[in-house]
């Protein structure tokens, strides 16, 4: 995010929560940005899915959206208002332009979330290049008046099977490492880790770093010791 798109962002917030909401918020995001920066990546094979079927609760509907025109006023006010409207309209129309798709679901006909799905590419520079058939999973957000009844589950497993139909093979995520609600959501939707990682950009270019996990090396070390030793236990990779 740059630094512009931050400052709009809690000048929005400060002008809807006053000032010691502001300050506190200002104190979270520099703990996270020091303290918890690492982005989890996440993916899943989706190239066996099985196809959609309509098993969706009779309550509930998804809708996929591939342009702004395809979206009802009160759909469009609904997103763009929820945080900051004038950035919010600029990532719709960036997001569609690349081709990307927006996904709703609703509840009793009222909107209850969203989330966004680009095909073959990224809407910024990303930790790996995805090939043509690979999906990027980014943004799903569930109102607060539905949270709690796994609505972005619902959504997230929806559009896998539609997107396997479609003829897709990988989905990717990403969520922050503090954000236990995101990390929960993809696990509910047999997403695996893939791994730890921070990005930055410097002078243009994008740097990634990845953390190596400890625990999984251990883990591996101790199965290799135990077949060196006669242990007849199978060897499990762990690729969380």
């Amino acid at each position: 995010m740059g630094l512009s798109t931050s400052i709009s962002r809690f000048a929005d917030y400060y002008q809807r929560n006053g000032v010691g909401a502001t300050v506190r918020r200002l104190g979270l995001a520099a703990r996270r940005t020091f303290f918890a920066n690492r982005m989890v990546i996440f993916y899943r094979d989706i190239s066996a899915e099985p196809l959609p079927t309509d098993d969706l609760p009779g309550s509930l509907k998804v809708e996929r959206k591939r342009s702004e025109a395809d979206l009802s006023a009160q759909d469009l006010d609904e997103i763009t208002s929820f945080w900051n409207p004038k950035l919010a309209q600029q990532n719709m129309k960036e997001r569609f332009g690349l081709g990307a798709s927006l996904w709703l679901i609703r509840s009793e006909g009222n909107l209850a979330g969203y989330g966004w799905t680009l095909q073959g590419g990224t809407v910024e520079p990303h930790y790996f290049p995805l090939g043509e058939h690979d999906v990027q999973f980014l943004d799903f957000h569930v109102f607060p008046k539905y949270r709690g009844r796994a609505m972005d589950w619902v959504l997230m497993d929806h559009i896998v099977s539609e997107l396997a139909a479609d003829g897709c093979k990988r989905a990717y995520g990403e969520a922050a490492e503090w954000n236990k609600a995101s990390l929960s959501s993809f696990a509910m939707v047999s997403f695996r880790r893939l791994g730890l990682a921070r990005k930055f950009t410097i002078l243009g270019h994008t740097v990634v770093t990845w953390t190596r996990n400890q625990a999984a090396e251990k883990k591996r070390e101790s199965e290799k010791a135990s077949l060196a030793t006669g242990s007849k236990r199978p060897i499990v990779s762990d690729l969380r």
